[in-house]
């Protein structure tokens, strides 16, 4: 599943065909994807102008003229065409299995500029819904969502605020996204890695007995922004290499340092450690044991 950065690299790729453009046409080709699309979509739809697009964790957020939002979710294996001035690209190629082009095109935006956007899903995971922009916070999707992870809002205070008095390993408790939202497996293992966390300590450690933060939560805060940054100018990360919105590759996959590196060397200085992987919670982690001591039992 794309994760984070995919997202926003999918967003910014969307953002210049999109933003300011109306919607002339919608061509919806089913009735539902995950989940039922909204009730008279395509008529809610035409005529209204894009003003603004943006994301919250995952999803992305198109504000209308109408004062609806667009929310759009890539789900497993979902993905955008631009259709423009006889050039299609893609903002954001992610690699899984998704068919040939046009076989699981399901939604179909027409809009003034001349752009033609189009959403092809395969397995159909994704999903679309609208929302009045008064509601938005308070909706389904995001009545329970955590804080942002990019940005200022995430700070060592913070995460000792969220995790103070958690016995759940740390590696859970940064994927719960009723926590942190948008973080997932690949950065998560990257954040821990780098500031020498195992993934099994407790999330309760990077809080003092007075509640507040340690220096390992200062840097964990610090350290996940920085990791999701450099995925993003990257244009994200996927498991083989990502094409961006111009054609060209992202390498941040290259630049893993822990994720999917089983068995190889630590790639810290002077380390000595092999990496090894262990599940949690159905997931594979990477970690490497020198340099990130596993917690003594308590």
């Amino acid at each position: 599943m794309p994760e984070l950065p995919e997202v926003e690299t999918v967003r910014r790729g969307l953002e210049p065909a999109m933003v300011g453009a109306r919607f002339t046409k919608v061509v919806q080709r089913r009735p539902d994807l995950r989940f039922p699309f909204p009730e008279r979509f395509t008529e809610r739809l035409e005529g209204q102008e894009v003003r603004a697009l943006g994301r919250r964790a995952k999803y992305l957020l198109a504000d209308l003229s109408s004062g609806e939002v667009l929310i759009m979710h890539l789900g497993m294996s979902g993905r955008f065409l631009v259709t423009q001035g006889g050039a299609t690209r893609m903002p954001g190629e992610f690699h899984h299995e998704h068919g040939g082009l046009g076989n699981h095109d399901h939604v179909v935006f027409r809009l003034s500029n001349g752009a033609s956007v189009t959403y092809n899903d395969a397995r159909r995971f994704g999903f679309m819904d609208l929302v009045p922009r008064s509601e938005i916070e308070t909706c389904k999707h995001f009545a329970e969502m955590g804080i942002e992870p990019l940005g200022n809002e995430l700070s060592g205070e913070t995460i000792a605020n969220l995790f103070a008095g958690r016995r759940t390993p740390l590696k859970a408790a940064l994927l719960d996204q009723r926590l942190v939202a948008g973080l997932g497996n690949i950065y998560v293992c990257e954040a821990l890695f780098r500031t020498g966390l195992h993934p099994e300590a407790r999330a309760g450690s990077l809080a003092t007995k007075a509640g507040k933060p340690t220096e390992k939560a200062h840097q964990l805060a610090e350290v996940i922004r920085d990791v999701l940054s450099e995925a993003v100018e990257a244009g994200g990360s996927t498991l083989r290499d990502h094409a961006q919105v111009d054609g060209s590759l992202g390498y941040f996959q290259h630049s893993f340092r822990v994720y999917d590196r089983e068995g190889e060397p630590c790639v810290a200085p002077e380390c000595t450690g092999t990496v090894e992987r262990l599940v949690q919670s159905g997931r594979s982690t990477f970690y490497c044991p020198v340099c990130q001591k596993r917690p003594r039992a308590r």
